[in-house]
């Protein structure tokens, strides 16, 4: 799929919902395109928020309209100023910007009311003493229609009082509701005389205590649409069936008896393998704390892929990259991971560092530690060189020796064998000292003097290179290797999705860097050379803490 872009040269994106606007545009419905991103602020936004942010924003942008950032904050039991702050940070830094101040459905509370008023006035409104169970037994079921509520033939007159009682707090919560007259014998459940008014006696973070009674969600959302001038509602698949009460409402408003009214339409959500997409299931893994909290970059909320090293671009390239359609599908998470390897093989500079380190000693090296000079990208020369040391004294992987190589195809460091140091010299393995368990401590090595840039003088050939960092300038620096947080594909199918969690999720290592990284900035992404791409964690201040954002290939397909 090509790249969207604001001018008309660059060819866009194109998906069903873009051929309706360029449909109404064409037929001079609308005069711009106007979208909204409606948020709950009922906790942090996740990669499939993401998607959303990318379609409402990038739509906006591409036909030079505006996109609302809009809390939809019709229920202030659930609802902190945390999530909010955290939203407003989570689209700016996926590079968006939203005309004016961010605007909350509670701005609205006052032009609700007066809708819910008409619609009684209108006879489409009733005050519903039913209780919880007897509201279910009435709704019926999908083989069965339900059955009038025996509150459903109050009079106009009376349901004004009621609802005015309502608002003044003389009912308690579960009391009374506000319900829409529809059709109690329609296919669909949503249309069966939904809630439209709760009592809820809970301060609200925009309005304080000024309301004791709340609209319900998809009565809030298309009224506030309206009243925003959006133009082209766009939301999930699950929301399908609603649709019909958004219209039902608009429709039945003066206000809103214009073509150019709001329209809403679905695309499929974002489900992706190996994670759960359900905010409930989210708080749940916060709540229980298996997880740091909702920025553990296990996590797929978007401070948590943040705090893991991904960026803003690869988050955009994957959504353009899985698009838009109306069928519901698993999406895969090397995808996602392909993404954000495109993005930081071009962006971020090399480095080196030793995970699992093992100490080697180079007997024939007497002097001070050396300065050498290696690109900081061996692709872009634009962004120069960066100072790395070789002294007496160095780290190298524990995976990269073996006392007797296996094979002649082995490639790193063994005894009576050679192998380079990444942008140093060729060195052998001499001997190795073992602890008590048999596991190596040092590896003492010689090293050719003569093979710093260039090969062997006698023509000797020397297979492998590994990396490594000198003792003496080395940083101390903890590396969390994070992985899936699932050891299943679709844990949301689970009877108890935490029961999948991989133990394996993390594991913590403690290793080198170079010194070039003493003040490295946090999120500052690397790629430490043959071990992955890396960032700087962004929660630990001081301390060399490094995440693993991604392998440097893709492992997981061939499990």
């Amino acid at each position: 799929m090509s790249k969207a872009g604001k001018s008309e040269a660059v060819e866009r994106p194109v998906n069903f919902i873009r051929n309706i606007i360029d449909e109404d545009l064409a037929k001079h419905k609308y005069e711009s395109v106007r979208t909204r991103f409606p948020p709950e602020p009922n906790g942090y936004l996740h990669i499939g928020h993401a998607k959303s942010i990318c379609l409402n924003f990038g739509i906006a942008e591409d036909y030079d309209g505006a996109c609302n950032l809009r809390f939809d904050d019709t229920n202030p039991a659930k609802e902190d100023l945390e999530y909010v702050d955290s939203i407003q940070q989570d689209v700016c830094w996926l590079g968006f910007k939203w005309p004016g101040e961010p605007c909350y459905s509670s701005n609205y509370f006052d032009q609700f009311y007066a809708y819910a008023v008409e619609l009684i006035e209108k006879g489409l409104a009733y005050v519903c003493f039913l209780n919880a169970e007897e509201t279910r037994e009435y709704r019926g079921n999908l083989k069965e229609p339900g059955k009038d509520s025996p509150y459903r033939d109050t009079s106009v007159e009376e349901n004004l009082a009621l609802f005015e009682k309502m608002r003044s707090g003389e009912f308690k919560e579960g009391e009374c509701v506000l319900r829409a007259k529809i059709d109690m014998a329609s296919s669909f459940m949503c249309m069966r005389d939904p809630t439209l008014y709760r009592v809820r006696f809970a301060h609200h973070h925009q309005t304080g205590d000024k309301w004791c009674i709340y609209p319900m969600y998809d009565f809030a959302h298309c009224l506030s649409d309206g009243i925003e001038g959006v133009t082209h509602s766009l939301c999930t698949l699950e929301f399908q069936d609603n649709r019909r009460l958004y219209d039902w409402v608009l429709d039945n408003l003066n206000d809103f008896q214009k073509p150019d009214r709001p329209f809403q339409y679905e695309f499929s959500r974002l489900n992706l393998e190996y994670t759960v997409m359900s905010k409930r299931k989210l708080h749940q893994l916060v709540d229980d704390k298996l997880v740091e909290g909702w920025n553990d970059p296990r996590m797929p909320t978007i401070s948590g892929m943040r705090r893991r090293g991904y960026t803003p671009a690869s988050i955009r390239d994957f959504a353009e990259r899985i698009g838009i359609s109306k069928v519901d599908s698993m999406t895969e998470m090397g995808i996602l991971e392909a993404a954000v390897r495109d993005d930081l093989n071009k962006v971020a500079p090399r480095s080196m560092a030793v995970i699992d380190p093992i100490k080697v000693v180079i007997e024939n090296y007497q002097d001070e530690p050396q300065t050498l000079m290696a690109p900081v990208h061996p692709q872009n020369e634009t962004m120069g060189k960066r100072e790395i040391f070789f002294g007496r004294e160095l780290y190298i992987d524990r995976a990269d020796f073996t006392e007797v190589a296996p094979n002649g195809k082995y490639m790193r460091l063994a005894l009576d064998k050679e192998v380079r140091l990444r942008n140093a010299y060729v060195i052998k393995g001499l001997r190795a000292d073992y602890d008590a368990d048999g596991n190596v401590t040092t590896v003492y090595c010689s090293y050719d003097p003569d093979t710093h840039g260039k090969n062997p003088a006698d023509g000797r050939k020397v297979k492998g290179v590994i990396h490594f960092v000198e003792a003496s300038h080395a940083l101390p620096a903890e590396f969390r290797l994070y992985d899936r947080l699932f050891t299943v594909e679709n844990p949301a199918k689970e009877e108890d999705f935490e029961s999948v969690l991989n133990p394996e999720s993390l594991v913590v290592k403690y290793g080198f860097v170079e010194p070039g990284l003493l003040n490295s900035a946090a999120e500052q992404a690397y790629q430490f050379e043959r071990e992955g791409y890396f960032c700087r964690d962004n929660q630990c201040g001081d301390k060399q803490v490094y995440n693993r954002t991604v392998a440097l290939r893709d492992t997981w397909s061939s499990r």
